[in-house]
């Protein structure tokens, strides 16, 4: 049976990781493409990258390109393009710049791979999905936002932290905009299945609900250059198995909603089911007039930005 060809758009730190670690997982040949202007550097990323799968033994290929022609007939293609946010920058603040890059890849992408699922990583994230949707014209059911995967896995970082248990014990659950009014919910998060209601007093989990919010910004200031890489690409590779194993694994992921939670026009954070086709479910969980208002609030910053956009 072919492998399965996934090409990551961006050959920065995120994209870079995220090559990495589909390779160290085997889930398919990988092409790494940034704009002509990077000259050698994702082909000399993506040499470096292959020479290493001997010392770990994995069969795949990587190659680094800037043109789409070696992106052809993508199963999957994961877009990290964008600029970086710096310190004191919110990722509403790359709205304009981004949303151009994001358009030219997805241009790129409708013609050499017609076919492909989308998965955006690209900052301000919610945004940028309906620019790649509007763009490509796929199906909603195939473009994917990278969102609550991510700040989920820090907020049970910080649970884990906090009750000094193992993170695989840990669950959690954020849904609404990848920025600063998402929606951590900690009546649905999780110890072995003890809610954190039960576990941490109040103070703690709010503190930990404040933290998961700023989550990005904090290690925008540790690093003073760039932003955060690993764990992005850890989430979006974990989209990329679920899809391509087609492992029906409920994720909380920026999905275009149609009524859901009482939203409609805008991709927002949910917990969906993944599987080959991509979104196969949207799941709507029962949520208290408190969580829903604060849904609701984050939905409306998601959408003054699509309208921002024009």
């Amino acid at each position: 049976m072919a492998r399965k060809k996934i090409t990551v758009v961006g050959a920065g730190n995120v994209g870079a990781s995220a090559a990495q670690r589909l390779a160290e997982r085997e889930l398919g040949d990988v092409v790494l493409v940034d704009i002509p202007e990077t000259k050698g550097m994702p082909a000399g990323k993506s040499l470096d990258l292959f020479e290493s799968t001997p010392i770990y033994g994995k069969d795949v290929r990587l190659v680094g390109a800037t043109e789409y022609g070696a992106t052809a007939g993508s199963d999957i293609v994961i877009i990290t393009a964008g600029k970086p946010r710096t310190p004191g920058m919110s990722r509403d603040d790359l709205l304009n710049t981004n949303a151009k890059i994001v358009r030219d890849v997805c241009e790129n992408v409708k013609k050499h791979s017609p076919d492909a699922i989308l998965i955006i990583v690209s900052n301000p994230l919610d945004a940028m999905c309906t620019v790649a949707m509007k763009t490509t014209g796929f199906p909603a059911h195939r473009v994917i936002g990278m969102a609550g995967i991510l700040d989920s896995a820090r907020m049970r970082s910080f649970i884990a932290e906090a009750l000094d248990v193992s993170v695989e014990c840990v669950h959690a659950m954020v849904l609404g905009g990848h920025g600063d009014t998402m929606v951590p919910m900690p009546r649905f998060s999780t110890v072995s299945g003890i809610p954190i209601t039960e576990l941490l007093p109040k103070e703690k989990i709010q503190a930990i609900n404040d933290r998961t919010r700023s989550g990005g910004a904090e290690i925008v200031k540790l690093l003073e250059k760039g932003s955060a890489y690993y764990a992005p690409a850890a989430a979006a590779v974990e989209m990329v198995e679920a899809i391509l194993k087609d492992k029906k694994k409920v994720l909380p992921c920026a999905a275009y909603l149609s009524g859901e939670y009482g939203v409609s026009g805008i991709f927002v954070g949910v917990p969906v089911k993944l599987g080959s086709k991509g979104i196969e479910a949207i799941l709507e969980l029962k949520l208290s007039p408190e969580e829903s208002a604060a849904l609701q609030k984050s939905a409306g910053a998601v959408k003054e930005l699509v309208g921002a956009m024009g």
